[in-house]
């Protein structure tokens, strides 16, 4: 979006949009866990540490499937088709693109549902919960929102800093989620077998 013609107003609009494909999905989660009980010996519910498990299971299939996906040598790098339209892109389209790349995307909903169960095992207040929820959801905006303040906070100076952070995304993006999914996957298994052998 800070390649294309409206990059002041593309920018924020994808940023915003992002944000808010994050929030939904762990207030549903949240929502959805308040409801039921820790079970009689303190643990969570049976049905937490069994979606904990799945989505661990499915969080190490997405680490594999990246990794070894990830580009290697000096193989060329394939972009979504998106990214060839984005130069026509008007500020409304930019928003429905950041909230259907956060939200929709498999990878993105696999990390918030991870995030939101993760907050849910807390067993804490439900505005605590919601103050943890906000905090990743800013978290999870750092990606698309680095770039995006170092263009207004720099102006033409961003230029170099930005295709250069561009290239090396790029490049190492298949790893970078490897890497998150892998972590996300190792908590949420590593509770849920936790959970279940106590």
């Amino acid at each position: 979006m800070l390649a294309t013609p409206r990059t002041h107003s593309n920018g924020p609009a994808l940023l915003l949009g992002w944000a808010l494909g994050l929030t939904p999905v762990g207030t549903v989660v949240l929502l959805v866990s308040s409801g039921v009980g820790p079970s009689n010996q303190g643990q969570p519910a049976d049905w937490v540490s069994a979606l904990d498990l799945a989505l661990g299971v499915l969080l190490l299939w997405v680490a594999v499937k990246e990794w070894r996906g990830r580009p290697r040598g000096d193989e060329e790098v394939t972009l979504p088709k998106w990214m060839k339209t984005a130069d026509s892109f008007t500020p409304l389209k930019a928003l429905a693109l950041g909230t259907a790349l956060s939200a929709l995307n498999p990878k993105n909903l696999l990390l918030s549902i991870a995030a939101a169960s993760a907050i849910a095992r807390t067993d804490t207040c439900i505005g605590a919960q919601a103050v943890a929820l906000a905090a990743y959801v800013v978290l999870g905006a750092l990606g698309p929102g680095t770039p995006i303040v170092l263009y207004f906070a720099l102006k033409e100076r961003s230029k170099h800093i930005l295709d250069g952070l561009k290239r090396w995304m790029e490049r190492n993006n298949t790893a970078i989620m490897a890497v998150i999914c892998l972590l996300f996957a190792a908590k949420l298994l590593g509770d849920a077998i936790s959970d279940l052998s106590s």
